[in-house]
C-alpha cells in the first residue's frame, strides 16, 4: 500500500521523515526560519508546524481561566505566547518551498483547515488528540489531501472507528503509533503495537516523544514508513515539547540511521538468501571444495577414495560429495584439482574462434597462461598479478615470443596487507606503494620481450583514494587526484602506460566494505584525463554500480568515458555491490552499451571480467565471449 505526498511515495522502501517544529520556535519567526534551514541541512523530508485558532479551540471559561485545571491553564498561556500569526505561517510555507523542503502543518480546528487550504499544502497531519474528532476529520477528508494521523491516547476501538470513517470517505492516510507523553518512558512505548496497527491499516509509521533515537530506529526496522520527531534548537528552552525533542546532531544521526536501515532491510523478495559481494569473497577464501585426492584420468569411475574436502571454496561444494560417486570423469585431473558443477553435467561449454571488431583477450595468471594458450589464441592477454606473482621468475612460465599483445593488472594488495595507494597524503604509506608500483612497471617491461607486438603495454591499476569508515569530504578530493599525478611523475614510466580503472563506490578488501573516493564520478574522471593527459580502463561493472548508487544514467556515463577509454573490463552488475556478474545476468543492456563503445572507443581492447570466470578452464569467460560476439 502506498500514497503520494508531493514528490514522496509513502510506503516504499524509503522512510518519510518529518521534523516537527510545532511551537518549538517559541513564537520567534526568525527562529522558525532558522529551524527550517537546519531541517534542510540535516536531511529531513518535511518540516511541520501547528496552527490553532484559540477562540475556536477552547471553551470560553477555559480562556477566562475560571476554575480551569492548572495544566490546561499552563498550556493556554504558552499557546497565546508562542502562536505565530497566519501571515507568518504563510511566509514559512513559502520559505520552505524556496528551500526545497516540504511544509506541513497540523490544524487543530476547522478554521485552521480553511486557512491552510489557501496555502495549498500537499497533506495534513492530525494530532493524537484529534484522532477521535470526527467533525475535524470530515473537514480534512473534504480537502482530498492525504492525512497522517497519530494514534496516541486512543484505544483499539477508537482507532478502528476512525479508520472505518476515513475509508468510507476514500481518504488516503497513514497511521502513526505514538505514546503521547513528553518525554515518553521507554517501558511505556510498546513498539510491538506497530505490528498490531498494521492489522488495522497497512500503512503505518511512528511518532516518537522518547529521549534519544534508538526507539525510532527500532520502529523503522519494524516497518514504520513514516518517522516523526519533534525538533528543537535547545532542549532546555521553555515549552512543553522541548524536553521530548531532538537537537540538531541527534536528529541528523536519526536520519542517517534511518537511511542505513533502509539499505539493510534489503529487497522485499526474501524467497531466497542471496550472497553479498563480501560474502562471496569470504566464501571463496574460507569455505571448502571437493578436490581430487590423487591424479585421475578421463573415463575413471569415481569412488570415495578419489575425493577430498579442502579449502579454499573455489570448486564444487562438499554438499555434492555423493553426486560424484559413480560418475565417469570427462577430463584428466591432477592431484587436488577442483571438481566443478560442470563435472556433473553431460557436456561442457564449447570454446570456439571468437570474432570481434576490436582487440580482445582473457585474464590470466603466470601459472595458467600456457594452459589457456593451448585452448585459445586471442589477440591479447591480461596478466593479473598478485603480490606473490611479483616474486616469480617469469622465464619459468614464458618462453620464446608470442604473436599477441598483453596488458598487466597491478595488484591491489601488496605484502603486509598494504593496499596500493598512490594518492594518499601519508608519506610513508605512499612510499611503499611507489616502490611496489615500480616493481610492477619493471615486470611489465620484462614481459615486452615475450610479446614484441606490444609496443607500449598498459598497466591497469586501482590507484587508491580509499577510506574505511566514511567517504571523503568533497573539498579534499582534489588533493588526492593531484597527489596521484605527482606520483606518476615520480615513477619511471618509460615504455609503459598506467591506466586507472573506473571504480565502484564500495570496493571490497579483506572481505569487507570500504569507500572509494576518486575515479568514481565520470565528470571528475573526464576533467583529470584532460588535465593530465591520461587514459582509463573502463570497468563496466564498477561504473554500473556507481550509477545505481548515485542515481545516474549509466549509458550517459559510458558516452562520457568512451573518449578516454584505452581498455575495457566487461562484466554485468546489479544494485550497488553486485559486480562481476555473467553477461546478461545483471541490469546492463549490452546491445545499447556496445553501440556507445563502438562509436566512442572503437579501438579499445577488452576482456570479460566475470567473477570466478576462470573456474573449470575459463568456462565463465567462454560464456561471456559468446554472448558479447556481434556486439563489440
Amino acid at each position: 500500500m502506498k500514497i503520494n505526498i508531493d514528490k514522496f511515495e509513502i510506503g516504499n522502501k524509503r522512510v518519510f521523515i518529518i521534523a516537527e517544529v510545532g511551537n518549538n520556535h517559541n513564537g520567534d519567526f526568525d527562529r522558525a526560519k532558522l529551524m527550517i534551514d537546519k531541517t534542510v541541512e540535516m536531511g529531513a523530508d518535511c518540516v511541520k508546524f501547528q496552527m490553532r485558532q484559540i477562540k475556536q479551540l477552547y471553551r470560553s471559561k477555559s480562556l477566562e481561566k475560571t476554575g480551569e485545571d492548572l495544566g490546561t491553564e499552563y498550556i493556554i498561556d504558552l499557546l497565546n505566547k508562542f502562536e505565530l500569526s497566519i501571515e507568518q505561517q504563510r511566509d514559512l510555507s513559502n520559505y520552505c518551498k524556496s528551500k526545497g523542503i516540504l511544509y506541513m502543518c497540523t490544524p487543530w480546528d476547522t478554521k485552521s483547515v480553511e486557512i491552510l487550504e489557501t496555502f495549498k499544502v500537499p497533506a495534513y497531519k492530525v494530532a493524537s488528540a484529534d484522532l477521535t474528532n470526527l467533525p475535524l476529520l470530515d473537514s480534512l477528508a473534504k480537502t482530498k489531501k492525504p492525512l497522517i494521523l497519530s494514534t496516541g491516547m486512543s484505544n483499539n476501538n477508537e482507532i478502528k472507528l476512525t479508520v472505518e470513517f476515513l475509508n468510507k470517505r476514500k481518504v488516503k492516510f497513514v497511521l502513526l503509533h505514538c505514546n503521547s507523553t513528553y518525554p515518553a518512558p521507554v517501558q511505556d512505548i510498546n513498539l510491538n503495537w506497530i505490528n498490531e496497527l498494521k492489522k488495522i491499516h497497512k500503512l503505518v509509521g511512528y511518532s516518537g516523544h522518547e529521549r534519544g533515537i534508538n526507539i525510532s530506529l527500532g520502529a523503522v526496522a519494524l516497518g514504520a514508513k513514516v518517522i516523526e520527531r519533534h525538533f528543537t534548537l535547545d532542549r532546555k528552552m521553555e515549552g512543553p515539547d522541548h524536553a521530548a525533542s531532538l537537537e540538531f546532531d541527534e536528529f541528523k544521526n536519526l536520519i542517517e540511521g534511518c537511511r542505513e536501515i533502509e539499505l539493510a532491510m534489503g529487497s522485499s523478495d526474501t524467497s531466497e538468501r542471496k550472497f553479498s559481494q563480501g560474502e562471496m569473497i569470504n566464501r571463496e577464501n574460507l569455505a571448502k571444495s571437493l578436490v581430487a585426492s590423487k591424479k585421475l584420468v578421463k573415463g575413471h569411475i569415481m569412488t570415495h577414495n578419489d575425493i577430498k574436502v579442502l579449502s579454499p571454496g573455489q570448486g564444487l561444494s562438499p554438499q555434492n560429495y555423493d553426486s560424484l560417486i559413480g560418475l565417469r570423469l570427462k577430463r584428466d585431473m591432477a592431484k587436488e584439482d577442483y571438481f566443478f558443477s560442470s563435472d556433473l553435467k553431460s557436456s561442457n561449454q564449447v570454446i570456439k574462434d571468437y570474432k570481434f571488431k576490436r582487440p580482445w583477450g582473457i585474464p590470466v595468471r603466470f601459472h595458467d597462461f600456457n594452459n589457456y594458450l593451448n585452448l585459445i589464441k586471442p589477440p591479447m592477454f591480461e596478466f593479473h598479478l598478485s603480490y606473490s606473482d611479483m616474486d616469480l621468475d617469469i622465464d619459468k612460465y614464458l618462453s620464446g615470443t608470442y604473436d599477441c599483445g598483453f596488458v598487466v593488472h597491478a595488484p591491489e594488495l601488496f605484502k603486509g596487507s598494504h593496499l596500493m595507494d598512490l594518492a594518499t597524503p601519508e608519506i610513508e604509506y605512499r612510499k611503499i606503494s611507489m616502490v611496489e608500483t615500480q616493481k610492477v612497471i619493471d615486470i611489465t617491461r620484462k614481459l615486452k620481450k615475450y610479446f614484441p607486438k606490444e609496443l607500449k603495454p598498459q598497466i591497469v591499476a586501482n590507484i587508491g583514494g580509499i577510506s574505511m569508515d566514511a567517504p571523503f569530504k568533497e573539498n579534499i578530493k582534489e588533493s588526492y587526484y593531484l597527489q596521484f599525478f605527482e606520483s606518476l611523475n615520480e615513477l619511471n614510466l618509460e615504455g609503459v602506460e598506467i591506466i586507472p580503472q573506473t571504480m565502484a563506490p564500495f570496493p571490497w578488501h579483506f572481505g569487507g566494505q570500504r569507500y572509494q573516493n576518486i575515479f568514481v564520478h565520470v565528470d571528475e574522471i573526464a576533467k583529470y584525463c584532460q588535465k593530465f593527459g591520461i587514459r582509463m580502463c573502463f570497468d563496466v561493472s564498477h561504473s554500473m554500480l556507481t550509477c545505481n548508487h548515485f542515481n545516474k544514467d549509466f549509458y550517459e556515463f559510458a558516452e562520457k568515458i568512451a573518449p578516454y577509454t584505452a581498455h575495457i573490463h566487461m562484466g554485468d552488475a546489479t544494485g550497488v555491490n553486485g559486480e562481476g556478474l555473467q553477461i546478461g545476468e545483471g541490469e546492463i543492456d549490452f546491445t545499447k552499451l556496445g553501440k556507445i563503445l563502438n562509436e566512442g572507443c572503437p579501438n579499445a581492447s577488452f576482456i570479460p571480467e566475470i567473477w570466478q570466470g576462470h573456474k573449470n578452464n575459463g568456462e565463465g569467460f567462454w560464456i561471456a565471449l559468446e554472448k558479447l560476439e556481434n556486439l563489440l
